[in-house]
């Protein structure tokens, strides 16, 4: 995965981001600051759930399970690919 700027969802299992920021309006990033999230985070994707299901993140020790329409909406930069 090359790095830059990407959207959460398309992140691959066991890859360490940065939350670099949100994409909607006040009230969204409220949401999301509820959950914990807050851009400069440092987050692992733990895994994608099948057929369309949440993603789940690791952000500060807590786990964090993210719809994929939130997800998309989350953007990151990738710090350390995921091993193969």
């Amino acid at each position: 995965m090359s790095k830059g700027i990407v959207r959460l969802i398309d992140i691959d299992n066991g890859t360490l981001v940065k939350i670099s920021s949100f994409e909607g309006g006040p009230r969204y990033v409220t949401r999301l600051n509820r959950f914990g999230l807050y851009p400069g985070d440092l987050a692992r994707v733990v895994r994608h759930a099948p057929f369309g299901g949440p993603v789940l993140l690791e952000v500060r020790g807590m786990e964090i399970a993210l719809g994929k329409n939130i997800a998309a909406r989350i953007l990151v930069e990738v710090t350390a690919c995921a091993s193969r």
